[in-house]
């Protein structure tokens, strides 16, 4: 069953769709997209081999000619040397302003391939053919796109809302258990910061969702799209309500950064440690009870996430190092560093009033913490 939730946003609104079999049917959603019957397509060599041949096979049975593109997976191809080679390649094979350009693949080709879409030719339509559970629940949705620089995670980028979005749910069933478990980090954070019934849902049921219990599939990932377009239908530009979005991800980004993007941590495992930090400077700062990063570091835990800064392998800076690394978060305002902090389960909240002395505690306890 195909489901379908409706993003409202001013001038651009679209549809992600959302069910098993959407890649075959990609022909059929497309067409009434383009101008002409061509599409770039950009994805990542794993996905190529899994998916491009179905893909390209769906839209040459509309008509549609594709020229595809395959990156290097990994979070280092967000990167500068990467938006030169695909906006060349791009321009090369004559993508047009009114052309389609098409992300099959997971978050990184998703934000660099939204990102090369919006600067080209000043602005390119683009659809998301999001092909893991991160990408599906969280950054396909909602126009963000960018790119990593040694400064800091997604700093360079622009918002450029997709045309359509197609999650295709039995993608999932190739993805690595590693990568699997990465994406349902952000489905903990979308229920930690809006959704406490969604939560206590996830604890019943989230080891058959990661088993890809179709049901359990199909309610998470409608659940968590519903949420965020609700969100950024309202504040597309992250004036506001929309930074809600980042919970976890001002400690998230920082350890993805003093890591190098490398494959020694991942988004999702870095979001699930970045939910709990959140949760203990929120317990510190006397806005929740212990009872709540306990609560959130066992469901973590229990679903094979690291949820400490001792659970990780990858080497770190020091704590002054994070902080520095905190300080080019894209929510400070006049150097001032905010944060998305919780009163519980399903109640977060944006605070600028966090004391440096309070985040130096928080992070220097977590380095002990088992």
């Amino acid at each position: 069953m195909i489901e379908t939730v409706r993003v409202n946003v001013a001038g651009a609104p679209h549809e992600v769709r959302i069910g098993p079999g959407l890649i075959g049917q990609a022909g059929d959603a497309l067409v009434p997209l383009l101008a002409r019957h061509r599409v770039a397509v950009l994805t990542d060599e794993h996905v190529a081999e899994l998916w491009l041949p179905a893909f390209e096979a769906a839209l040459g049975a509309a008509g549609i000619e594709v020229d595809a593109l395959a990156l290097p997976p990994g979070e280092a191809t967000k990167s500068w040397p990467w938006v030169e080679r695909t906006c060349s390649w791009l321009l090369d094979t004559g993508v047009e302003r009114g052309d389609l350009v098409v992300t099959l693949g997971g978050g990184v080709i998703g934000d660099l391939g939204g990102f090369c879409a919006a600067i080209l030719r000043r602005g390119v339509r683009y659809v998301q053919v999001p092909t893991t559970l991160l990408a599906q629940v969280d950054s396909a949705v909602g126009g963000k796109t960018g790119i990593d620089t040694t400064q800091g995670k997604n700093l360079i980028g622009a918002f450029h809302q997709p045309a359509l979005v197609l999650a295709d749910t039995a993608t999932l069933a190739t993805l690595p258990v590693r990568e699997l478990r990465a994406g349902y980090a952000e489905v903990v954070k979308m229920a930690a910061l809006g959704d406490a019934g969604f939560f206590d849902w996830l604890e019943e049921d989230g080891d058959d969702l990661l088993d890809l219990g179709p049901a359990s599939v199909a309610h998470a990932v409608r659940a968590a799209v519903r949420m965020k377009a609700d969100i950024v239908g309202r504040d597309e530009r992250e004036g506001g309500e929309r930074a809600l979005l980042n919970l976890g991800h001002t400690f998230a980004h920082a350890l993805e950064t003093g890591a190098g993007y490398s494959g020694d941590l991942l988004h999702g495992e870095a979001v699930a440690i970045g939910l709990g930090l959140a949760a203990d400077l929120s317990v510190r700062l006397g806005h929740c009870d212990a009872a709540v990063p306990a609560r959130l570091r066992a469901h973590l835990r229990a679903s094979g996430l690291p949820a400490a800064l001792s659970d990780m392998q990858a080497h770190l800076p020091d704590t002054d190092g994070l902080i520095d690394l905190m300080r080019q978060d894209k929510k400070a305002v006049a150097g001032r560093l905010r944060f998305v902090l919780l009163r519980g389960i399903g109640a977060a909240f944006v605070s600028a009033d966090v004391p440096e002395d309070a985040l130096r505690a928080v992070l220097e306890a977590a380095g002990d913490r088992g």
